[in-house]
């Protein structure tokens, strides 16, 4: 690999539901516990709870005529038109998802064709050394195709890379589950690109660990908490206390990895992109990884939060949020020439990953 090739971001697009969903939508659910007993609190009082821990006040869905892919499809158009390329010139197409094509009418995952080859086909790309595949890598799936991206960019054989971060979760949460409140759909991509620098910029470093030995089903499919629920469907279900307590512990040391391959400090970070998972985990993450570096107060402006109308939409929210960003739609937040950013997402599996950027 060249010490001369960089890998950065020449464009980004996003899609958001049109559909919004707010908490008072959810008083008429029937919510249950694991062991399939009704909750004593009431609906108010767990929706009032539910936004104070989380930050989440609505999300977005998807309309019933779309799938994971038509909107991978538009956030990639998006990020095509931002970047100003041609779609021909794409050597690979990555797309992070869990789910693939789930619809209304029939809520099993549909994988085959890919997600990419069904985004390559909606972008009727004829070139076939256009590369398209999946990974399922949990929340950190946007991230890690990032990361993929930039191996083949540095090898000196790839010039450009598309990567999608796509879900729709409202098809897989369980209406009878509390946690469904958290989910959300929407995409975002980004272009990525080969450049020759002698300075460094562009992604620095990055670092990935997978913890499956004892944390492999925090994250998993399981029946609806409803014991009278007659489907046979399989949903989305979370063990919430301890994710967060492995995220806490996990997440800020990989964060820490990865500046130090990129021989940075805390200090150096102009902001902290973090997968917009739970706002209340997003700020104990953000507050253990400034106490690595002996920094006692966390100082404001660092992290950019979209969670409290987007919700938690999986592998989508880091792009969707770095889209925004560099729009200038996330007031109070901008990333200029030279500054650095550092991203970090955890999810199912378990995964956790971690890059360095320095903006071009």
């Amino acid at each position: 690999m060249s010490k001369n090739i960089h890998s950065i971001i020449t464009g980004t697009g996003s899609c958001v539901p049109s559909r919004k969903v707010h908490n008072k939508d959810f008083l008429r659910n029937e919510f249950y516990d694991p062991d399939g007993k009704k909750f004593d609190n009431t609906n108010e009082e767990m929706i009032e709870k539910f936004e104070k821990i989380t930050g989440i006040a609505e999300r977005r869905y998807v309309t019933d005529d779309l799938v994971t892919s038509d909107i991978a499809f538009r956030a990639a158009e998006d990020a095509l038109e931002s970047s100003k390329i041609s779609k021909e010139g794409l050597d690979y197409i990555i797309v992070g998802h869990n789910f693939g094509d789930v619809k209304a009418e029939n809520k099993r995952s549909d994988l085959v064709p890919s997600l990419a080859s069904r985004v390559k086909q909606k972008l009727g790309i004829e070139n076939p050394k256009t590369i398209a595949y999946d990974i399922l890598f949990g929340c950190p799936g946007w991230l890690q195709g990032m990361i993929q991206a930039d191996y083949y960019l540095k090898s000196g054989d790839t010039k450009r890379v598309l990567v999608i971060g796509t879900e729709v979760l409202s098809m897989v949460s369980d209406p009878h589950d509390r946690d469904s409140m958290i989910y959300a759909d929407g995409a975002g991509a980004t272009i990525v690109e080969a450049i020759t620098s002698g300075e460094p910029v562009g992604i620095l470093s990055h670092a990935t660990r997978s913890d499956t030995l004892e944390h492999a089903y925090m994250l998993r499919m399981g029946r609806s908490y409803n014991p009278d629920y007659e489907g046979d469907e399989l949903f989305l279900k979370m063990d919430g206390h301890r994710l967060y307590q492995y995220a806490l512990r996990t997440v800020p040391k990989v964060v820490e990895e990865s500046l130090v391959r990129a021989g940075l400090s805390l200090g150096d970070i102009k902001r902290v992109l973090l997968h917009q998972a739970n706002a209340k985990m997003d700020e104990a993450i953000l507050k253990r990884l400034f106490r690595i570096y002996r920094e006692k107060e966390v100082p404001p402006y660092v992290m950019p939060m979209i969670i409290s109308w987007l919700g938690n939409s999986s592998v989508a929210t880091l792009p969707t949020l770095l889209d925004l960003l560099l729009k200038g739609k996330v007031e109070n937040y901008e990333l200029k020439k030279g500054d650095i950013a550092v991203f970090a997402s955890v999810g199912a599996g378990m995964n956790i990953n971690s890059m360095v950027y320095r903006m071009p």
